[in-house]
């Protein structure tokens, strides 16, 4: 358990090896219910897209942990790129209106795009990261509102969920600056 307490808890061998081996469980997970399901189809270039996805996220955990001083910056990290690592998978995989293929959806790519070019133009410093999630979450509010409003439909629980995410997120990033 002092392992976890620690600075270096968080960014720690046991970490690592969690990290990038549950992201090779869940890119071969298709892989096995394919061989007993007729219900799951995934090509080749669905393989390439979802194993790219992974290793931008499993990446961006390896900057956080060279980044990192203390938990606190490594668990903001981790909800920021799971909050955008699941808008992308969702988008991609069932659409979060409607199909997948809804153009509309489109704009919520944008949200994990702000989330990223928003933290390398704070230069991933904990201050700068706390009110680029803020930014971040009101981005995905303003997204929500304005397809409300243009009738396309209401995201109000996912947008709930990533909100909470986001918040937290710049929650911790800001607890992690004044240590």
């Amino acid at each position: 358990m002092t392992g976890i307490i620690q600075a270096s808890g968080l960014r720690g061998g046991w970490v690592r090896r969690a990290v990038w081996g549950g992201a090779l469980a869940l890119l071969l997970t298709p892989l096995v219910a394919m061989q007993f399901t007729d219900e799951v189809q995934w090509t080749g270039a669905d393989f390439a897209v979802f194993g790219a996805m992974l290793l931008i996220a499993c990446s961006l955990y390896e900057l956080a942990a060279r980044l990192a001083r203390d938990n606190a910056y490594m668990v903001a990290a981790g909800l920021a790129v799971g909050a955008g690592f699941l808008t992308v998978w969702a988008n991609l995989a069932v659409g979060i209106l409607g199909s997948e293929n809804n153009p509309i959806n489109d704009g919520f790519f944008a949200v994990p795009l702000l989330a990223l070019v928003a933290a390398a133009a704070v230069r991933f410093r904990p201050k700068g990261l706390a009110w680029a999630m803020r930014l971040v979450a009101a981005a995905q509010l303003a997204l929500a509102i304005w397809l409300a409003v243009a009738g396309h439909g209401h995201v109000w629980v996912f947008t709930g969920v990533m909100c909470a995410a986001w918040l937290g997120s710049a929650e911790l990033f800001s607890r992690a600056r004044q240590r």
